[in-house]
């Protein structure tokens, strides 16, 4: 939704500095993700730094397409990693969360850290999936950048097991969009 909803908003503010830029936009998605996991294993033990250190690493992967679109680099390949990557860091924290969740004998957190995960892997298949078949599926409210920014406010604030309540009903709510949107594609195809 906010993905789709900016589009590439941030290409031309940043467009200068991603101009500069002397490293390969995949270096900088390997350089994000690195950052994020980074994040993850912190947020085991601290929630509000882990937060802050997944933001950082947030802003970088956001920051890969910019560079990537900016010097006209934009490959295939490119676009395969990054998403990629964006699987493992989702499973990390989600993880890393559990684990801090745990650790404070709140397993309705732990099970929803992990009921999450498995809905955000279901989202991001769905639209795998259904561009597979030749259908665009961008659809939903609780994509990639959304489940980010609320993790990161959660941990920020403390709140993190109310927004996994959110996050877990509107991830879940997104993969049924998604199922409904491509039936209704195919449906009138």
């Amino acid at each position: 939704m906010i993905g789709a909803w900016l589009g590439h908003f941030y290409d031309k503010p940043l467009g200068p500095l991603a101009r500069k830029v002397k490293f390969d936009p995949n270096v900088i998605t390997v350089a994000g993700f690195t950052v994020t996991v980074l994040g993850a294993l912190i947020i085991m033990k601290s929630l509000f730094l882990g937060g802050l250190v997944i933001a950082i690493g947030s802003l970088m992967d956001m920051f890969d397409g910019v560079v990537a679109r900016t010097q006209k680099k934009e490959t295939e390949f490119g676009a395969f990693l990054d998403s990629v990557l964006d699987r493992y860091a989702d499973a990390l924290i989600f993880l890393g969360l559990a684990w801090y969740l745990g650790a404070q004998d709140d397993y309705t957190g732990v099970f929803l850290c992990l009921g999450t995960m498995l809905g955000a892997f279901v989202v991001s298949y769905a639209k795998a999936r259904a561009e597979g078949i030749g259908n665009r599926c961008n659809t939903g409210v609780m994509e990639r950048p959304e489940r980010i920014i609320l993790i990161v406010l959660g941990a920020l604030t403390g709140w993190i097991v109310p927004v996994l309540w959110a996050m877990f009903v509107l991830t879940h709510f997104t993969a049924l969009q998604r199922i409904y949107h491509v039936w209704k594609a195919m449906k009138g195809a």
